[in-house]
C-alpha cells in the first residue's frame, strides 16, 4: 500500500511517499529555517505562506522520486494536529484536495505519532508494546505505546518543550536558530561540569518535567557574565546545559521502561539528534539491558515519511477523515480521530 503523506505543522514543508508503513519511497523536505533565523524563531505567518508556496512543487518531486503516478496512490496522509494553526491548515487543505482528486482514503494523523513511527521505517523489528520519549522543539512528553493506534501519556512538560529550551540558550550564546545543532557542536569538548543547572522535579508526578527554570538559569547566569564583566565560558555553558537536559530526560524515561516491563524504549523527534543525549540514553539501555531504538538524524526532525508510516498503521485501525478534516493547534496523543469530534 503505497501513501502519499504531507507535514507542515512548523517550519518544515515535507512531503513523502510510504510503502506498508515501513518503506520510503520518496522524501522531500524544505527547511524553513533560514527564512527564521532573523526573527530567532519561527513566524507563523511566514510560515504558513511558505507552506503554500512549496508543497506542490514538492508533492511532484516526491512522486517523481518514488518513480511512481497519481494512479499509483492507494491514500493520503496528513499530520492535522498538533502545531502552528495556519502552517498546518495549509498542509490539511491540500491533502484534502489531493485525496479528493485521486478519489482515495484520507488519513489524519498526529503529529507526535509520526514521530514515534519515524521508528518503524528505521529498525523494521521494531513492534509496540514500548515506552517513548518524545522530544522536540513543541512537545517532549513520555508515552506508554500498547499499540500502533492505542497510546497514552505518561508525563510531560509542565511549561517548555526541552527543543524550545535549546533555542533560547542557543539565542542567550549567540548561536543560530535553531539551537539544536549549533549548540551539539559548540559543548563538544566543553566542561558539562563547570556550570550547575537545575533539574526539576514535579512532587508526586514522578514523569513529568520542566524547564522553564533551567531556561531562566541560562539566562541569568549569561547577564551576570555580562554585568560583572566575568569571562563566560560558552563551551562549558553549551556542555552543562545539555547535561542538565539529559538528566531530566534519561532517568524519566528509564523508570518509565523499568515500571512497565517491556523491554523497548523508543526515542523521538528533533531533540534526539543531540549527540550527548543519544549517547546518554545508549550507555543507560546498556546498563539496564534495554533495546534502545533512537532513529537516524534524518528521521529525528519533522519529516512527512514518519505521517506516512503511521498513516498506514491508522488506516489499517480504520481511521478515515473525510473533507469537513479540521486542523488543530493542540491535541492529546491518545485521542483517536472521530468524524463526530469534528462537529
Amino acid at each position: 500500500m503505497k501513501i502519499l503523506a504531507f507535514e507542515s505543522t512548523c517550519d518544515e514543508t515535507a512531503v513523502a511517499v510510504v510503502e506498508n508503513g515501513r518503506t520510503i519511497l520518496a522524501d522531500q523536505v524544505f527547511s524553513q529555517a533560514k527564512l527564521h533565523a532573523v526573527y530567532g524563531g519561527v513566524v507563523p505567518e511566514i510560515a504558513s505562506r511558505s507552506h503554500v508556496e512549496a508543497i506542490s512543487l514538492l508533492t511532484e518531486r516526491a512522486l517523481k522520486e518514488a518513480g511512481i503516478s497519481r494512479s499509483d496512490i492507494d491514500a493520503v496522509a496528513v499530520a492535522y494536529a498538533p502545531g502552528l494553526i495556519g502552517a498546518v491548515l495549509v498542509g490539511v487543505n491540500f491533502a484534502k484536495a489531493v485525496a479528493s482528486v485521486l478519489q482515495v482514503p484520507l488519513i489524519p494523523v498526529h503529529h507526535i505519532r509520526g514521530h514515534i513511527a519515524a521508528n518503524y521505517l528505521a529498525f523494521q523489528e521494531l513492534e509496540p508494546p514500548f515506552v517513548c520519549l518524545a522530544i522536540s522543539g513543541g512537545n517532549t512528553l513520555i508515552a506508554d505505546v500498547r499499540d500502533y493506534t492505542d497510546m497514552s501519556i505518561l508525563g510531560a512538560t509542565r511549561d517548555d518543550a526541552a527543543g524550545e529550551c535549546f533555542d533560547k540558550t542557543a539565542r542567550v550564546l549567540g548561536l543560530p536558530y535553531p539551537g539544536g545543532k549549533p549548540i551539539d557542536e559548540l559543548s563538544q569538548g566543553g566542561d558539562d561540569r563547570k556550570y550547575e543547572f537545575p533539574v526539576a522535579h514535579v512532587e508526586g508526578r514522578p514523569y513529568d518535567m520542566s524547564f522553564s527554570g533551567l531556561k531562566t538559569a541560562v539566562i541569568n547566569l549569561a547577564h551576570h557574565a555580562e554585568q560583572t564583566g566575568k569571562p563566560l565560558d560558552r563551551a562549558a555553558l553549551a556542555a552543562s546545559f545539555t547535561r542538565a537536559v539529559s538528566e531530566s530526560l534519561v532517568p524519566r524515561a528509564m523508570h518509565a521502561v523499568r515500571e512497565l516491563g517491556y523491554g523497548k524504549l523508543v526515542v523521538a523527534g528533533g531533540v534526539a539528534a543531540n549527540s550527548r543525549i543519544r549517547k546518554d540514553f545508549q550507555q543507560a539501555a546498556e546498563a539496564e539491558g534495554v533495546t534502545l531504538f533512537i532513529p537516524p538524524l534524518r528521521l529525528c526532525g519533522d519529516n512527512a515519511a514518519m505521517i506516512g508510516a503511521q498513516g498506514y498503521y491508522e488506516y489499517l485501525a480504520g481511521i478515515r477523515a473525510g473533507s469537513d478534516l479540521n486542523a488543530y493547534a493542540g491535541m492529546d496523543l491518545s485521542q483517536n480521530y472521530r468524524r463526530e469530534s469534528n462537529g
